[in-house]
């Protein structure tokens, strides 16, 4: 299971080098990068870097604080709160390539010492209990069956009194979910889970939830102009997800708006306490 999730996103390819060499192809040089210049291949979720900015406002973080991003990918998310705010941010990955790339790009941009990525199962995250002064996990139970496990986790790296960002796609009142989807292309390594089972997980793992919000609404609106701009041929940014997706994300883009539309999925963020 954990091999064909990680073969679905990255494979074994040098991301690093291919994306540099898009952002050379284009005309972008590496001096001077910033964060937000590589949002649209790092960003890896509905509505990035605004969706991120919006749960770091939460996280009750400041220049002083540790942060756990669970699920890390290539680096955006944490990257992002480590700029805005100040902090340090780990990030743990089960993609190899992933990790690797995401450490190359945090050298890009100057944030390699606020940054560090490093390979791991978010069912068995490899740090000591009460690390971290908070955490998050943006777009990753999507593909991991023992959720139940990746909360328990979560709590236990969290200091007391910490803050937990969960901002996940979740199951809709709609038929099945329409494949392929940028986490799967077929549903053996899809377990998106209800609203309903989601607070009973992150309850049962221990948490306080104090905040939730649907931007499901927002979430379509995001996708509905990003299969437009696909289906048009029109100004694109120099490397996109299609990098590390593949030749099929149009048609996974496609679906997320039916998918969206017809409520076969939402996405939620719940805004924890540990």
């Amino acid at each position: 299971m954990t091999d064909a999730v990680a073969s679905h996103y990255a494979g074994s390819r040098d991301l690093a080098g291919l994306i540099r060499d898009r952002l050379r192809a284009s005309g972008t040089s590496l001096e001077g990068l910033k964060p937000e210049d590589l949002g649209s291949v790092d960003e890896f979720h509905i509505r990035g870097r605004a969706a991120t900015l919006e749960i770091g406002r939460q996280l009750d973080i400041d220049a002083s604080s540790h942060v756990l991003d669970i699920g890390s990918g290539l680096g955006g998310p944490a990257r992002t709160i480590a700029e805005a705010f100040g902090c340090r941010v780990t990030g743990v990955d089960l993609t190899p390539a992933f990790c690797s790339a995401a450490n190359a790009m945090s050298e890009w941009v100057g944030l390699s010492d606020r940054t560090l990525f490093q390979q791991g199962d978010a069912t068995e995250l490899p740090f000591p209990s009460a690390t971290f002064d908070a955490a998050m996990t943006i777009h990753v139970a999507m593909n991991i069956p023992a959720k139940d496990r990746v909360y328990a986790e979560a709590r236990r790296v969290l200091k007391p009194g910490s803050r937990f960002a969960v901002y996940d796609v979740l199951k809709g009142e709609g038929d099945a979910v329409l494949y392929p989807v940028p986490w799967a292309r077929e549903p053996s390594i899809s377990f998106v889970a209800t609203p309903d089972e989601m607070v009973q997980l992150l309850t049962g793992a221990g948490f306080r939830i104090i905040d939730t919000q649907d931007t499901t609404d927002a979430s379509q609106r995001w996708f509905e102009a990003i299969a437009a701009q696909i289906s048009s041929q029109g100004a694109t940014p120099a490397v996109t997800f299609q990098a590390f997706l593949g030749d099929d994300y149009p048609q996974m883009a496609r679906n997320q708006v039916r998918n969206l539309t017809e409520r076969r999925i939402r996405t939620v963020t719940y805004i924890c306490e540990a």
